[in-house]
């Protein structure tokens, strides 16, 4: 029988590991090399107890916290009980449960009395991982050894001595040594903090109150979710989503998720085509966090956030081999966007179907670039994901209008830009503009979130640009009856102006972009909730004059008529005469 815990004393111990997490998180930003790290937050740290189970996750990247289960499960298993104090553990390789191999993660097992207790886990984005293209995402890898350097479990701390042997391996095959060893002492530094805070919490407190207290917040979390579960009329549901076709010639896939609800417990079956030579296979740890993320857009609930939420919750990813659930050595960098994005889709419009009140709208899918090339200041190479370009617009919800420059929806809000200034700082580039655009937001009664664009120059030398990404044909999925009728401003795309012409680029490429030119990334916005023509015409009006909206974007998405362009005016009687007959079309 589980051992009761005073109300007081659990308060204080959650708020301890609530904290402890939150420090690691401090310390790696405040040391960390890179402007991946160190400006875009594109890092998750977390609690694992000694089964191992996730205690304690941080309100961090979605497509890191699902996929660090099954991975953290997966290197434990992998060294057996060749685990001591003073041992820190490496792994990105997709094969063993990780997400794509350039979130590399570091656990450090914690020790107390001599007894494994917990695991503090830190899981960074590199700006690279070695391979043919810088950054990692190669749009022509056909298999998993053209993207980069796979770390299967590894040691780099051997019972408190490093292995500099190892680390100099690694670090010799990663483009832009110095941000990477930055970045790799900053997650060496984020583990250490938490080792030492969950040992102060042992001394005060004990293991078994520590235990008791753990084991009664992953019971609540549980709790929760099954209440939540209860709710849904017991039943099959099913969601279908498209993966479009960015260029690789393969057509457009689908992913489809079937949820059973039967009592309090939740089966996800996802069905995905067979796995295909282009870098959006998912391997089975990364698709986890994609259905988890689907689930928890529909479940909502408050913390604790931990693993007890999927106790009540079996997924079957589907035969080894398909688009979710990949076998080597199937290319896979995009994976944590695409497909990761639509597999979320998929499982959140199933959830819709049982219980439409509840979903919010999808969220703009990641559409971004990264760059490389030779900065002239300190004669070395430069290499960066730019996190910035990836910004899109929320989704909406059953009560309002989805966040602007939010997304995109693999990160769900926990992905930050930095400043302009900072970027331009650390790189030899000019950032000419950085903005919302309009009519990016998917129409609904209540509106999606404005997604973004982001332009750039090289300074001196050639920049190569590398686009990577979808959502630049199908906007967001609106939900509960939304629909844009002007589509082209809501989907993602890619703009390089040259000397005599602007291409415009909506597949994933490599181009070279020299000084005098420019390469704007455009994101897209997320989807709208409800039927555009119940949106008040007074609000339809404000999103106009605040550029979020365009007169045409409110005559064709919204059914509003603005008779001044330049006073911005409604015309009442076409207004309403235009939204009867648009409603009459439905």
């Amino acid at each position: 029988m589980a051992k009761k815990v005073d109300p007081i004393t659990l308060s204080v111990v959650r708020g301890v590991l609530e904290t402890t997490q939150r420090e690691m998180t401090v310390a790696l930003e405040n040391t960390a090399r890179s402007s991946v790290f160190n400006l875009a937050h594109d890092y998750s740290n977390a609690i694992f107890n000694h089964v191992p189970e996730m205690i304690m996750q941080g309100q961090d990247i979605p497509i890191h916290l699902g996929s660090l289960i099954p991975a953290m499960k997966c290197v434990a298993g992998y060294f057996g009980d060749d685990i001591h104090p003073g041992d820190v553990l490496m792994h990105n390789d997709p094969a063993y449960m990780g997400s794509h191999m350039i979130d590399t993660c570091m656990y450090k097992p914690v020790f107390y009395k001599g007894e494994l207790v917990f695991w503090a886990v830190c899981k960074g984005h590199l700006t690279d991982i070695g391979g043919p293209v810088p950054a990692g995402y190669n749009p022509d890898a056909k298999e998993l050894y053209a993207e980069g350097l796979r770390i299967p479990p590894v040691k780099i701390f051997d019972k408190g001595v490093k292995r500099y042997d190892v680390m100099n391996m690694i670090l010799t095959n990663l483009r832009a040594r110095r941000d990477q060893e930055g970045d790799f002492n900053a997650q060496l530094g984020a583990v250490q903090v938490g080792e030492r805070n969950l040992i102060a919490l042992l001394d005060k407190y004990g293991l078994e109150e520590v235990r008791a207290c753990i084991d009664e917040l992953m019971g609540m979390a549980d709790r929760q979710m099954r209440t939540l579960m209860k709710k849904v009329p017991d039943g099959t549901y099913s969601g279908t989503a498209i993966v479009e076709d960015a260029g690789h010639g393969l057509g457009d896939m689908e992913i489809t998720a079937t949820v059973t609800i039967e009592d309090d417990n939740c089966h996800i079956k996802i069905d995905s085509p067979p796995q295909v030579p282009y870098f959006i296979n998912s391997y089975e740890g990364n698709s986890y966090s994609g259905v988890y993320l689907g689930v928890m857009m529909f479940a909502q609930l408050p913390p604790p956030y931990n693993e007890g939420l999927y106790r009540c919750v079996s997924v079957d990813m589907g035969p080894k081999g398909t688009l979710c659930n990949a076998k080597e050595p199937a290319p896979h960098m995009n994976c944590t966007t695409t497909p990761m994005e639509t597999l979320t889709d998929a499982v959140r419009l199933a959830f819709e179907q049982a219980v439409p009140d509840l979903v919010s709208a999808s969220w703009g899918h990641a559409n971004g670039c990264n760059i490389a090339g030779w900065d002239t200041r300190h004669d070395e190479e430069y290499v960066t994901m730019v996190l910035a370009s990836i910004i899109s617009g929320a989704g909406a919800t059953p009560q309002q209008d989805g966040w602007h420059a939010c997304g995109p929806e693999c990160c769900f809000g926990a992905l930050t830009s930095g400043d302009v200034e900072l970027l331009e700082y650390s790189y030899p580039i000019i950032i000419h503009r950085y903005s919302l655009m309009t009519d990016s937001g998917g129409a609904g009664k209540y509106r999606g979130g404005s997604g973004t664009c982001w332009e750039v120059e090289p300074i001196d030398k050639p920049m190569t640009f590398i686009t990577f990404g979808e959502g630049r044909r199908i906007p967001a999925v609106g939900a509960a009856g939304a629909k844009s009728q002007m589509t082209e401003p809501k989907v993602g795309r890619i703009e390089i102006s040259r000397e005599d012409r602007v291409d415009l680029i909506k597949t994933n490429v490599i181009e070279t972009i020299n000084p005098g030119e420019r390469a704007a990334n455009m994101n897209p916005g997320g989807g709208g909730y409800g039927n555009p023509f119940e949106r008040p015409v007074e609000k339809v009006l404000h999103d106009v004059k605040n550029q979020l909206v365009s007169i045409e974007g409110a005559r064709q998405d919204y059914g509003v008529v603005i008779k001044d362009a330049e006073g911005l005016e409604i015309d009442r009687a076409a207004t309403d005469s235009l939204r009867a007959d648009l409603v009459a079309a439905q």
